[in-house]
């Protein structure tokens, strides 16, 4: 079964990014804002996610989507698909060609403190890398296996973050990571979580650590690190979640947790 949805996921991947970088090439402009006035989403986010739905819903129709644009969807199937249809939506805006299409399938409740992995791809249209895994089966980048970086000292990872939309939150965080940099190799913001995820699982980043997170920006991408030998995690025992998610070597992960820890990376607690 993970097989063949790990295939579907694929293939419904590649044709909504054809579809993103053809609208991104026709030209590309803010269509709504969200959160705030920089959480933007334009009319090809919400094309491209309905063209998710609509293979879905020809294919899987039993299943529950959870998708970035069109809310939550119910199914009797006990399968969610998680999705993005543009994860790096500022990227994509500006022309940056690092954003990314990101499925993935779980098997519970849409809640990422709760549900189980089951499949995840990423694919960067713009590089056509196409980052994949399935629980047992391992994770590939352009179907060649890929595997988490070896462990190294702190001093010598390279570490992916991100910010938050709000910009009392992005001052703290930028704060944290101006304690933290003088400590490692150097830190990367690329801005779509789904690829720093997957660059984790390739070795292109040692560690990748952000709050403020929505299930859809993590959950194909931490399957691909999980398949990849990497540790995605919350803060102690607790599953990745919007309050926190790091990615890691398990031998990195538990070093760079407890200097942010120290840090105080948890700190205001997140409102619900």
């Amino acid at each position: 079964m993970s097989s063949e949805l790990r295939a579907l996921a694929t293939s419904i991947a590649v044709e909504a990014g054809e579809l993103a970088a053809r609208r991104r090439r026709e030209g590309v402009e803010v269509a709504d804002t969200k959160s705030s006035a920089v959480d933007v989403v334009t009319e090809a986010d919400r094309e491209v996610e309905r063209l998710i739905r609509s293979r879905l819903a020809d294919a899987r129709p039993d299943d529950a989507i959870l998708g970035e644009e069109g809310g939550g969807q119910t199914g009797s199937s006990g399968l969610t698909w998680v999705v993005d249809p543009i994860d790096g939506t500022t990227n994509y805006l500006y022309g940056i060609p690092h954003y990314a299409v990101s499925i993935a399938v779980v098997e519970g409740e849409p809640d990422p403190l709760t549900w189980a992995d089951v499949v995840g791809v990423v694919h960067n249209p713009a590089s056509g890398e196409l980052y994949s895994a399935a629980i047992g089966e391992g994770a590939t980048l352009d179907g060649k296996p890929i595997h988490v970086a070896a462990p190294v000292p702190l001093g010598e990872a390279l570490v992916g973050t991100g910010f938050a939309y709000a910009s009392e939150m992005r001052g703290i965080q930028g704060a944290i990571v101006t304690r933290l940099l003088p400590g490692v190799r150097d830190i990367r913001r690329q801005g779509t979580a789904s690829l720093d995820l997957s660059f984790v699982a390739s070795g292109r980043l040692n560690a990748y650590f952000e709050r403020t997170l929505s299930p859809w920006d993590h959950a194909a991408g931490a399957i691909i690190a999980r398949e990849a030998g990497a540790v995605v995690k919350g803060l102690g025992d607790a599953a990745p979640s919007r309050d926190f998610v790091l990615a890691a070597h398990p031998e990195l992960a538990s070093r760079l947790e407890a200097v942010l820890q120290s840090f105080g990376v948890a700190e205001p607690p997140l409102r619900a």
